[in-house]
C-alpha cells in the first residue's frame, strides 16, 4: 500500500492522512499493552508503511513504559519528514490521571513549560513540530484558553516549538483561540458514531486547519452498528477500516492517528488507506 494522500499541517508539514497514536504503546491510563519488542516492531513498520505523523504525550507513560521513550529507541534519528506531535495541558504527569480538583495544574505557565520541556527531554529533540494544548474535563473549573495559550506562544518565541494546536476543546474556545494565536490543528473526539463536531471539522475546512479526531474507531467502546456491517461486508473490509475510511471521505483536513500495539492491526488501519467508500456506501453510513 501506499498512502499518497497529504496534508499540510500547519502549512508547511506535508504529512500523509493516515498517522499513528502512541497511547496504546504504554498502556495509559490504564490497559493493555504490547511487550518493548513488539512496541518497536509497530512503531518501525508503520514509517516503513508511509507514516510521518506520530501522536504521542510525555503523560503517556505507566509502569515505566513510556511512548515517548519507546519513539526515540525505534525511530530516532528520525527520518527527515517524520512529523511528531504532542501534547500538554490539564495533565503534567501520568500519574496525575489520578487528580480531580488539581487538574488544572497543568495549564499554568510552570506546569505547560514542564509538559514541553518532558516531551523535548523524552523524545531527544530541539523543538517540538507541534505542540496541542489539552484543555481539562472539568467544566464547572474550566481554565478559559487564552492564557495557556500565550504561554505556548511564548515557548514557540524561545524556539522550542514550531506549531500550535488544541485538544479537546468548544466551538467557542476554538473560536477564542484563533484570536490568539495560529492553530494548526483541533483534536477533539469524532468518528462516525459521534458526530457532535460535525460544524467544528468545516470550520477548520474552510480555515484550512487540520482536524485530528481521536478515537476515530471509538476508542474503549468499538463502533458496532449494522449499517458498518453492511458496508464493509461490501466491501471485504472490517468495521474499524470502514470508520476510518468515513472519516477521509468526510474531509480533507481530516488527518487520522489510530493506535494499536499489533503489527497485524497496523498494517489494517494504514489498509483503510485503499478502502474507497461509494456514495451509496456513504448514503448507508448516514
Amino acid at each position: 500500500m501506499i498512502m499518497t494522500e497529504r496534508w499540510a499541517l500547519g502549512g508547511d508539514l506535508e504529512v500523509a492522512r493516515i498517522g499513528y497514536g502512541a497511547m496504546k504503546l504504554s498502556g495509559w491510563p490504564g490497559g493493555p499493552r504490547p511487550d518493548r519488542y513488539t512496541a518497536l516492531t509497530v512503531l518501525r513498520r508503520a514509517v516503513e508503511l508511509g507514516v510521518n505523523h506520530i501522536d504521542t504525550s510525555h503523560y503517556y507513560a505507566q509502569d515505566g513504559v513510556a511512548a515517548n521513550e519507546l519513539i526515540r529507541e525505534a525511530l530516532s534519528p528520525y527520518p527527515d519528514d517524520l512529523v511528531i506531535v504532542t501534547k500538554v495541558g490539564a495533565l503534567i504527569e501520568g500519574s496525575d490521571i489520578h487528580l480531580t480538583g488539581p487538574e488544572q495544574t497543568g495549564l499554568t505557565p510552570d506546569g505547560l513549560r514542564r509538559g514541553v520541556e518532558a516531551n523535548l527531554r523524552s523524545l531527544g529533540v530541539d523543538r517540538l513540530d507541534a505542540v496541542n494544548l489539552r484543555m481539562g474535563e472539568l467544566a464547572d473549573t474550566r481554565t478559559p484558553i487564552a492564557g495557556p495559550l500565550e504561554t505556548l506562544l511564548s515557548l514557540r518565541d524561545e524556539g522550542l516549538i514550531h506549531h500550535i494546536g488544541v485538544s479537546n476543546v468548544s466551538a467557542a474556545e476554538f473560536a477564542e483561540a484563533r484570536k490568539v494565536a495560529p492553530i494548526a490543528c483541533v483534536q477533539n473526539l469524532y468518528n462516525v458514531a459521534q458526530r457532535d463536531d460535525d460544524p467544528l471539522v468545516d470550520a477548520c475546512a474552510e480555515a484550512g486547519i487540520a482536524y485530528v479526531p481521536y478515537f476515530p474507531v471509538g476508542g474503549f467502546q468499538p463502533l458496532t452498528a449494522d449499517r458498518l456491517n453492511t458496508v464493509a461486508a461490501r466491501h471485504g473490509a472490517t468495521v474499524p477500516q470502514v470508520a476510518l475510511a468515513w472519516l477521509l471521505a468526510r474531509s480533507p483536513n481530516i488527518l487520522l492517528i489510530p493506535g494499536t500495539g499489533s503489527p497485524a492491526h497496523l498494517e489494517e488501519n494504514c489498509a483503510a488507506a485503499d478502502l474507497h467508500l461509494t456514495p451509496e456506501d456513504l448514503a448507508d453510513l448516514g
